[in-house]
């Protein structure tokens, strides 16, 4: 499926470029009566889903995976879980371990090539509701682990899912952790870093033993923090296989359910260099590569702006198919 030129177009009195991705964190979101529920796991942790639950019990299930340090608040989540409960549909936000505001129990937690997190969850969820059509979106690291997911699983993905979305995937890990480095995305670099540390606090309280790195409570930049931290705590020798295994961007020729990949032109984190071309994937993956939107940005309309494009675009993109 080739290359789709995109419906979104930014608004004139936006400037383009990072500003757009921080300008939309201070936007209105819905309101969302969530329902928590958790999900205690076989190896003793547990992962906390929150439900935006629609009356029609036939209708489909859209599953979102959200991006480092986000939550079911996050304003994609909210705006994406508001969208589908206008057609119906119930939403879920499956929050990575210790992203629910409660720290998880074991000392691992989370990274972006956590495709095991999508499979204990969509197999959860397909369990469930064996009849219903399940639909999954993932956002930044959260896409970065379900387009992993769904090339590891092949033609076995269909078994599971109807249909799976990524959105501003980082798509090579070690790249986009180095262009956050870039003097223009200092402000992006401050707060992952200040978030991370703030989680490794509260995970060092709960397991002394990480104390031994007690300088990652105040990391650097990414590549310290993943070679000190997520490298060893999750299989991977050091940041540099862990990017290179981890990264997703080699498993969307192995996708086989219907697939979009959305990603702008003028993400910071994400070079446009790094986006896959029309002869690399297969019919069943659509890449949509708007010039504008940032990282999960996409305003549209009139001073001040709402979010409405991306949910929108994500839930026609399943009716769709």
């Amino acid at each position: 499926m080739p290359k789709i030129e995109s419906t979104y177009h930014r608004p004139w009195w936006l400037p383009t470029g990072h500003i757009q991705s921080i300008y939309a964190q201070y936007l209105k979101r819905p309101v969302i009566a969530y329902r928590r529920e958790r999900l205690e796991l076989t190896d003793g942790d547990f992962l906390d889903l929150d439900w935006a639950d629609a009356p029609d019990s036939a209708a489909p299930l859209l599953v979102f995976f959200h991006g480092l340090e986000g939550s079911s608040d996050s304003q994609y989540c909210r705006t994406t879980m508001a969208s589908a409960n206008r057609r119906g549909w119930t939403g879920v936000v499956a929050h990575f371990r210790g992203c629910s505001g409660e720290p998880n129990r074991l000392p691992r937690s989370y990274h972006s090539g956590d495709s095991e997190h999508c499979d204990i969850v969509l197999r959860e969820l397909r369990g469930r509701f064996a009849e219903r059509k399940i639909y999954a979106v993932g956002v930044s690291l959260g896409g970065n682990a379900l387009t992993k997911w769904c090339g590891e699983q092949g033609d076995a993905a269909a078994s599971v899912i109807a249909a799976a979305a990524s959105v501003s995937n980082p798509l090579d890990l070690g790249i986009s952790a180095e262009a956050i480095l870039h003097s223009h995305n200092w402000i992006f670099n401050t707060y992952f870093m200040r978030a991370m540390g703030q989680s490794y606090a509260k995970r060092m309280v709960l397991h002394p033993k990480l104390r031994v790195k007690e300088f990652l409570i105040k990391p650097k930049n990414f590549p310290e923090f993943d070679e000190h931290y997520t490298a060893p705590m999750h299989g991977y020798t050091s940041a540099w296989d862990y990017y290179h295994r981890a990264s997703s961007r080699g498993f969307i020729p192995k996708i086989r359910v219907p697939f979009l990949v959305l990603n702008a032109m003028n993400d910071p984190f994400v070079p446009a260099s790094l986006f896959p071309n029309a002869h690399e994937v297969p019919d069943n993956v659509m890449l949509e590569q708007p010039t504008d939107g940032g990282h999960v940005g996409f305003v549209s309309g009139p001073f001040p702006g709402h979010l409405n494009w991306l949910p929108e675009r994500l839930c026609k993109y399943f009716e769709s198919v």
